[in-house]
């Protein structure tokens, strides 16, 4: 587990920062498998993660859903079968944030300990 993977999200309001460009050149090498994405003119942060069947997809869909809630941060989840699409950003600030970054390493921490991943 990373570093930034043991990290806790902190409570954003709409006046909380976007990450710069130098703390985004600094935090995506840390979660380097997450591609920078612009959607609806929206920074995000995204990944698809393969399973071996809709089971497993699921089953991890799931995990990710109740530890998104434990840190009261929640993403896009796109269940298919045997993949999971994930898209983190801060709906609040319409942007990028330090937690959308913690958040991918621990859904990179989860992903590794997964039975059911085919990395």
């Amino acid at each position: 587990m990373t570093i930034l993977a043991r990290e806790k999200c902190v409570a954003c309001r709409r006046d909380s920062p976007r990450v710069t460009n130098a703390e985004v050149a600094e935090l995506h090498p840390q979660v380097a498998d997450w591609d920078l994405t612009d959607t609806d003119g929206i920074p995000r942060l995204q990944r698809a993660f393969r399973f071996r069947d809709f089971g497993g997809a699921l089953d991890f869909a799931t995990n990710l859903g109740k530890s998104a809630d434990a840190e009261g941060h929640h993403p896009r989840i796109t269940v298919e079968w045997g993949r999971v699409g994930v898209d983190w950003w801060t709906h609040k600030i319409r942007g990028l944030h330090r937690n959308d970054f913690v958040m991918a390493a621990k859904t990179d921490a989860m992903y590794a300990e997964s039975t059911q991943s085919i990395d």
